[in-house]
Formats: structure tokens, sequence, C-alpha cells
């Protein structure tokens, strides 16, 4: 079992960049996939970023091609979300994810953090 942490969020201007950390407990962080997902208000859990266990495979939402970068130090068992040019639209509770799979299904992960709260103003 892993317990997943996200720390990194705030207030911003738009345009503005933040880095997310998500840090796990645990040894074997190495042996799981990471991913990055986001839910705003009203709406459903969507996507954000994927990291393989090795950190060489990443996969993106079209949305935040260009804009986001997720990467992990196994040594420190952490994820990262480095996050630029930051738009209103990101705004958002952003979640981590660890699990067995190389997927952009929120179902198809096993264990999540607390969330933390991304505000991008206009």
């Amino acid at each position: 079992q892993v317990q997943l942490v996200e720390s990194g969020g705030g207030l911003v201007q738009a345009g503005g960049s933040l880095r997310l950390s998500c840090a796990a407990s645990g040894r074997t962080f190495s042996s799981y996939t990471m991913g990055w997902f986001r839910q705003a208000p009203g709406k459903e859990r969507e996507f954000v970023a994927f990291i393989s266990r090795s950190g060489a495979s990443t996969i993106y939402t079209d949305s935040v091609k260009g804009r986001f970068t997720i990467s992990r130090d196994n040594v420190k068992n952490t994820v990262y979300l480095q996050m630029n040019s930051l738009k209103p639209e990101d705004t958002a509770v952003y979640y981590c994810a660890a699990g067995q799979r190389i997927t952009i299904r929120s179902y198809e992960y096993d264990y999540w953090g607390q969330g933390t709260q991304v505000t991008v103003s206009s």
C-alpha cells in the first residue's frame, strides 16, 4: 500500500507557474505508474498527465501539452507536475494517483492523494 500527499498548490495569475509535488510513502514507489488528475467545480475528474515507472514515458491531455511537465524522482519517492503558462481554465483541485497500468482512466488507479487546490486568476 502507498500513501500520497500533494503539495504546491495556490493562487497564481494567468501566465504564471506552479510546481506540484506528490510525496509517496513506502519503499515500492518505483513499482507504480503515476498520474495527475484534476477536478474543477461542477465537473468530472479529468486526466492531466501520466508517467511510467522509470519516468521514460509520459502522456498528457491535449489541453496541457507544451505547458505542463510531469516528472518523478524514485529516490525521493516523489512525482512532480510543473505547470507553466497557467490559464484560468486550469483552476481545479489536482490529485496524484498511483497504479499498476499505463492508463489515463481514473478508475484504473489504486491509490489517491487528498488533492491540492490550484486557482488561476485572470
